[in-house]
């Protein structure tokens, strides 16, 4: 009796599967992985500090260097003749390549900087 009740539920149609075709494929072969709240702080070639923070980020396994960024925003020091200015950076979408060191920014690109310069831009390219 013990058998049947235990078996029982294997042979019956009640059994729930996921179909393959509800599991998205495509981004589960394009994406490593995701993260939100993502953060990378470090340094430039300069020894200045930089902090860049997004709203969520993730990778693709054919770029592993890259990690690709909505809602990117941070601040960047960096050395001028006037002494250190920090930038307030901010845009849509963008890019960090970690092994490059390299922040590309796209749409809608705001930057405030301490000494008073403020620009807007499509895409802006950081080396950092």
């Amino acid at each position: 009796m013990v058998i049947v009740l235990v078996a029982a539920p294997l042979f019956t149609k009640q059994i729930l599967w996921t179909p393959i075709t509800a599991i998205n494929m495509k981004d589960m072969v394009s994406n490593q992985f995701k993260m939100t709240n993502a953060s990378f702080v470090g340094t430039d070639k300069d020894n200045n500090p930089f902090k860049i923070h997004a709203a969520s980020g993730y990778q693709k396994y054919n770029t592993p260097d890259i990690v690709f960024l909505e809602k990117p925003y941070g601040t960047i020091v960096r050395s001028t003749d006037q002494g250190k200015v920090t930038d307030n950076i901010r845009a849509n979408r963008g890019q960090f390549n970690h092994r490059e060191k390299v922040l590309t920014l796209f749409d809608n690109v705001r930057v405030d900087s301490s000494n008073g310069d403020k620009f807007l831009t499509e895409k802006l390219v950081v080396k950092l």
